[in-house]
């Protein structure tokens, strides 16, 4: 399978090869026997499904201690921005983020390892957003970042007129007060 390794450690971006002709088309969405050559060792145990408007951004969310968790995400169908912001104390990489394209054309899916901030934004409308988690859910541990925090420097494309947050979103902390990100 095609993983990319990006500028952030543990980060991958995977482009599958797809099949297609008159009838459609086929892909592997997953493979577990095709992580080889990353450093993805997860065994996904919940599966995840959104569908949302265009202008519908969710995030950024994370998770801390025991149900910290790795995702990976994709798009079934339309268009999303998808943003990730390192939030692992001590990293190179901390608090820059990572944004990439996914839709139902490219196919790309993205690797989000623990320690990450995520959120996306739809760009089209009826867009379906999938993905796997590696730890189950956990209210009590959640956590968040504001999607327009000025340190993070993010563009998410639309006009901020545009967006439709939840009330819980649009009320989350900077970086400088979210959250510390840990696992026990």
């Amino acid at each position: 399978m095609p993983w990319f390794k990006t500028d952030f450690e543990g980060v991958w971006v995977f482009e599958p090869q797809v099949f297609a002709d008159s009838r459609g088309y086929f892909f592997e969405s997953f493979n577990a026997s095709k992580l080889e050559g990353t450093d993805i060792a997860n065994a996904f145990v919940q599966d995840n499904e959104a569908k949302s408007s265009r202008g519908v951004l969710r995030g950024l969310h994370y998770q801390i201690g025991a149900n910290a968790q790795s995702k990976l995400v994709r798009v079934v169908t339309g268009e999303v921005l998808d943003v990730i912001v390192d939030i692992r104390p001590g990293s190179k990489t901390y608090g820059k983020h990572f944004s990439i394209l996914l839709n139902e054309e490219n196919k790309k899916q993205l690797f989000v390892p623990k320690g990450f901030a995520h959120g996306y934004l739809v760009l089209t409308d009826d867009t379906i957003f999938a993905y796997k988690c590696d730890a189950y859910y956990d209210k009590a541990n959640e956590g968040g970042i504001k999607y327009n925090d000025p340190s993070l420097g993010i563009d998410w494309i639309l006009e901020t007129e545009a967006l439709l947050l939840s009330e819980k979103d649009m009320e989350l902390p900077l970086l400088g007060n979210h959250k510390p990100f840990k696992t026990y």
